[in-house]
């Protein structure tokens, strides 16, 4: 799959400067509404949490600086329920970064990660008042994900043993010189292979190997459908036979990052918007809503090994589902129907529907973003 595109303002991750990644999960977009919050909150092993000396309810900005000598982490913490409302990435020493937050009543404090350090908590401040508490979220931890990311291995494992079966059936008709077949196993293997998901991003030097712009799928598909001779077209198949037989004896050595899942979750629908609703992938079979919807199984198959983290975190997690099956549908009913012959209407209800799937999906990655709390 191709380098996928940054994900848009639903989870903004803003640089400043050289000095850190702001992470926020937010429904707003820009700084109106906020107001200044407590400006001097100290971040080091010996001062964590240090002046805030301000804390109200409501939407406000607070800005940390480290006063340490290593790089560190920063969330804005719930006691009680030890949700992050705000978090800073990669806070270098003697420097300071911003964190919108929106609170409601409750207790809070800073919690600061550095460096070979256990988890800082500073001291506890008490906002009271009325007022709702923005977008926040009960960390994801290491010891959550590595069981739902060893089932997704298991999975991608199953996925590409089928996937060595439809290849090697493919090579085995373009061998044979029965290019009619090899244009509907072409398909499958295509489509085996775009369903695997948020597995692409573990698979290295295999992945453009077997379904860059210049190697295995693509190539071979232009082959198929511009009438290449089979003698041109079997070198290309029995190479792209033999670069999944390589990855599926590599595999153990690859692993999924835990932080992919919630990541991939939204990239592959990213990808298939850029790339294959646009028709910019086709190289002449005229099946890119196919492969967007094989996109579509990938990213419910990411979600569904994510469900136990992401039911009791993500409230709009049917609204997800209900925009899932709505693409589902689209897709279904126009597959084999080449991008540039959708009507009008059809183009703008996809588009539409997929980017209301997007807008969804965009905060899982925050979600399931894996935060040490010790």
């Amino acid at each position: 799959m191709r380098t996928p595109r940054p994900l848009p303002a639903v989870v903004a991750l803003v640089v400043l400067g050289a000095a850190a990644g702001v992470t926020v999960w937010r429904p707003w977009e820009g700084a109106a509404g906020a107001t200044a919050g407590s400006s001097g909150i100290s971040v080091s092993r010996s001062q964590c949490g240090q002046g805030w000396t301000d804390p109200r309810i409501g939407r406000q900005v607070l800005t940390v600086h480290n006063t340490g000598d290593a790089s560190a982490e920063v969330d804005v913490v719930e006691v009680d329920s030890r949700k992050v409302y705000g978090e800073v990435e990669g806070l270098g020493p003697n420097t300071s970064a911003q964190v919108d937050v929106q609170l409601g009543a409750g207790k809070y404090a800073i919690r600061c990660l550095i460096e070979d350090t256990d988890a800082i908590t500073g001291p506890t401040v008490t906002i009271s008042g009325d007022g709702q508490g923005g977008p926040a979220v009960v960390p994801v931890t290491k010891n959550d994900m590595l069981p739902l990311v060893k089932k997704y291995e298991a999975g991608v494992a199953r996925g590409v043993a089928d996937l060595v079966t439809k290849t090697g059936k493919l090579r085995a008709d373009v061998d044979g010189g029965n290019l009619d077949a090899a244009r509907t196993d072409w398909l499958a293997a295509h489509l085996a292979y775009n369903s695997l998901g948020a597995a692409y991003g573990a698979f290295g030097d295999f992945a453009d190997k077997i379904d860059g712009s210049d190697a295995g799928f693509h190539p071979l598909e232009k082959g198929l459908w511009h009438n290449a001779s089979a003698a041109a077209l079997k070198p290309i198949a029995t190479q792209l036979a033999a670069d999944v037989r390589a990855l599926q004896k590599d595999l153990p050595n690859e692993q999924v990052d835990p932080n992919d899942l919630g990541l991939r979750a939204h990239e592959i629908m990213e990808n298939a918007l850029q790339f294959e609703l646009t028709g910019e992938n086709d190289q002449g079979s005229g099946t890119s809503l196919n492969t967007a919807l094989a996109n579509l199984n990938g990213t419910a198959n990411v979600l569904a090994v994510l469900d136990p983290v992401l039911k009791p975190r993500y409230a709009d997690l049917p609204q997800v589902r209900k925009w899932e099956n709505r693409v589902r549908a689209l897709l279904a009913a126009h597959q084999n129907t080449p991008v540039d012959k959708l009507d009008h209407t059809t183009r703008q209800e996809l588009n539409g529907a997929v980017g209301e799937l997007l807008e969804k999906l965009a905060p899982v990655a925050a979600i399931c973003d894996v935060r040490r709390t010790g």
